[in-house]
């Protein structure tokens, strides 16, 4: 089975694949290692910045990371550019976090732990005190897929992506041969998106209060404030080939299933842990823990379609979209997706490892992505067998006030600002 380079779109007409940038006068600058296209520059925002994850933006330009490796009781952190350089001269760490979601909303830093969400007001001198308003707690305890996405919407909803700690539901998670379970007990507490009020503190997890369902792990999530809508990629199931050799050959358990982009509403269901997409074919398929064999759809036809598909194992962790006016024409309007990279890709190389810019037209992605950043920036130049080799990983995205591009590394513990043509 074949896997086409570019991204899957529904009901959209196929374009060139590389975006059309009106270079003008731009000059030539830094690239901070990375790969990115011709008169985009980029600075090493902040170096051993303690395995960031999720970051935001505050309008003065403080970059707030939530950490994966804080110190003490302190897992969020505050860097500040106070001479305008591109380079972070003043940080400090605060709060409480460590589980990935991170965003701002009207004056308040929100920000996700493995058991809670809390809020920090955003002070004069921008740095946030104290140990926060408690705003959800009692999230589901688990030991995997625990991190959390978050977003917060205009009518003041906060959106809380909830990870199944499973792959596929199984009887005996990752276990040769072991069925589905069915009705899959998790999606009560798990495998979701949870919407609660963004300002009313101590608000306590429940089941009722779900949002979406059919989501495996997917803290990939934003509101995007232009069209009104959550918007959000998730990470596909593993081991189709190593599970089920006898359904599935090993270049299909390498391919298969493609990472998935949702526009997720009220009420929707996404087929986890019945189906999987293939994106060869723009179809769910039905996963075997439930008797397929990789051509049977069944009750998949029922579920909400993705709105795009990339390659598999790929891992997205963030997604932001780019409405500032500082990045040509070509890069407006679409969402940036960092992807984690692959471990899960094996006898071939491990892929991913890079930023992407995913066009959208009236609402819908409108042509095959672009890599934007990476992958030889991130991983290195030799071939990643395992992540483990690759010397920086995406993890986080957001956009400055005056439109620069910030990208955060967990495992090189850096965080970019990259810019176009040398702006600031």
């Amino acid at each position: 089975m074949g896997r086409r380079s570019t991204a899957t779109w529904m009901g959209a007409a196929c374009v060139a694949p590389l975006l059309a940038v009106s270079v003008g006068a731009a000059a030539a600058c830094d690239t901070a290692g990375l790969d990115l296209p011709p008169h985009f520059c980029a600075t090493v925002f902040a170096k051993d910045a303690r395995q960031p994850r999720h970051i935001a933006v505050a309008a003065d330009g403080t970059l707030y990371a939530n950490l994966n490796h804080g110190e003490g009781n302190h897992n969020l952190m505050a860097l500040t550019d106070t001479n305008g350089d591109g380079v972070a001269d003043k940080r400090a760490l605060f709060g409480r976090g460590g589980a990935t979601g991170l965003t701002i909303h009207d004056g308040w830093l929100y920000a996700a732990s493995t058991d809670d969400v809390r809020r920090y007001r955003i002070d004069d001198k921008n740095q946030p005190r104290g140990p926060g308003e408690v705003i959800v707690t009692g999230l589901p305890d688990q030991d995997t897929h625990s991190a959390r996405g978050i977003a917060v919407d205009d009518a003041n909803h906060l959106y809380v992506s909830i990870g199944a700690p499973s792959n596929a539901c199984q009887e005996d998670d990752r276990q040769p041969g072991s069925p589905g379970q069915d009705p899959c007990p998790l999606l009560k507490r798990q495998g979701g998106v949870w919407r609660f009020s963004a300002d009313q503190p101590n608000q306590k997890f429940s089941a009722e209060q779900r949002y979406a369902t059919g989501l495996r792990n997917m803290f990939a999530m934003t509101w995007d404030r232009a069209r009104g809508r959550l918007i959000g990629a998730q990470m596909g199931r593993d081991q189709l080939s190593a599970l089920w050799p006898k359904r599935f050959s090993t270049e299909q358990g390498v391919n298969l299933p493609a990472e998935t982009l949702f526009n997720i509403e009220h009420g929707s269901h996404f087929g986890w842990p019945y189906c999987y997409y293939d994106d060869t074919a723009n179809e769910y398929r039905l996963n075997p823990e439930y008797g397929g064999d990789g051509q049977k759809i069944g009750r998949c036809a029922d579920y909400d379609k993705p709105i795009a598909a990339y390659p598999a194992h790929w891992a997205p962790m963030s997604v932001v979209f780019y409405h500032a006016d500082a990045f040509p024409k070509a890069y407006r309007g679409g969402a940036f997706i960092a992807f984690h990279g692959s471990w899960n890709r094996s006898p071939e190389p491990q892929a991913g490892f890079r930023v992407i810019y995913q066009p959208f037209e009236n609402g819908r992605p409108s042509a095959n992505y672009q890599t934007f950043a990476g992958p030889t920036g991130f991983t290195g130049e030799e071939i990643v067998r395992s992540p483990a080799n690759a010397d920086h990983r995406p993890a986080g995205l957001a956009v400055g006030p005056k439109g620069a591009l910030y990208v955060s590394d967990d495992q090189g513990s850096t965080i970019y600002r990259i810019t176009y043509g040398g702006g600031r």
